[in-house]
């Protein structure tokens, strides 16, 4: 007998929990995974989803993957998953772009494979129907102005340089800010919080250094003339290696949670792909199973 399309949406769904249950097992820990953009309306599906959880742990792991989003989003994830969790893992099988960057360094671990990414921190914005990066405007803007001052300033830049709106390019800026205001604050308060001693010296970190060294990431991360591209991928090499120098876990250290992940993962895309689901954005507990189909735009039309 054939089986119907609800038959088999009903099984995926099946293994997809059992598959997240062996992972808690293996975690010790609730898992939320969320899968796609980080958009409007993603925040209070989080909050009802943890909130429905029941016996909490004290532990949870946030199963990420995401091309990115709008950093405001990922702020009030953040206050949501810190209200009801002492300690917080990130697991990365694949990427955590952009504003998903920003968003794992909430966590008291990161775990990572060979494979999983992170991103350039740099805030997105819509122009003429497009997403581009905003550090790619400040920085052009930049150059015009200062060819402007020393008088080597052409007859077609000056055109563009006076088409650029002061008001836009001010809250460019302030994206910018809040993204690495937001990554320092989360790296020195959470990521760093078990950092006690410098490796070489054995001297006390104070708070003060473990601000700097945050501080000192996130200008790396959104350096965008360093990334090049705001799509460059960021490997755990990369990240683990000077001058970044931050500890990633990686997954392939423990062969039950790489295996298991891998089945959860797999089922997980099989299942958001049977859904036919435009946005692909979806979130997962033992208790909850939603989509997000037509997440709104925010006034600004701003992305991280």
């Amino acid at each position: 007998m054939t089986q119907r399309p609800s038959d088999r949406q009903s099984q995926a769904r099946n293994l997809l929990n059992q598959d997240l249950s062996r992972l808690e097992n293996i975690l010790q820990a609730d898992v939320l995974t969320i899968f796609g953009p980080i958009l409007p309306g993603l925040e209070k599906i989080v909050k009802e989803s943890v909130e429905r959880i029941q016996y909490h742990r004290d532990r949870i792991a946030v199963v990420l993957d995401t091309v990115g989003g709008i950093v405001e989003v990922v702020e009030r994830m953040v206050t949501v998953i810190r209200h009801h969790y002492n300690e917080v893992y990130f697991i990365v099988p694949n990427r955590a772009m952009s504003a998903g960057t920003v968003f794992v360094m909430a966590g008291d671990q990161i775990f990572m494979n060979y494979f999983s990414c992170l991103g350039p921190i740099d805030p997105q914005i819509e122009k003429d129907g497009k997403f581009v990066p905003a550090m790619s405007y400040l920085n052009q803007y930049q150059r015009f102005y200062e060819r402007a001052e020393s008088g080597q300033l052409n007859t077609a830049e000056l055109i563009l340089l006076n088409n650029f709106d002061a008001g836009e390019l001010y809250q460019f800026e302030q994206a910018r800010l809040l993204s690495q205001d937001l990554l320092t604050e989360w790296l020195s308060k959470y990521k760093f919080r078990d950092w006690d001693t410098h490796s070489t010296t054995g001297n006390p970190v104070t708070d003060e250094e473990k601000r700097i060294r945050a501080e000192e990431i996130a200008r790396i991360l959104g350096d965008y003339e360093r990334w090049r591209s705001h799509g460059r991928t960021i490997s755990r090499e990369t990240l683990d290696a000077d001058p970044i120098c931050l500890k990633i876990e990686k997954i392939e250290d423990s062969p039950s949670l790489s295996l298991d992940l891998d089945y959860y993962f797999r089922s997980l895309e099989y299942y958001v792909y049977m859904q036919g689901n435009r946005s692909g954005l979806f979130v997962h507990t033992r208790h909850t199973n939603r989509f997000i189909d037509r997440p709104p735009r925010t006034p600004s039309g701003r992305l991280r």
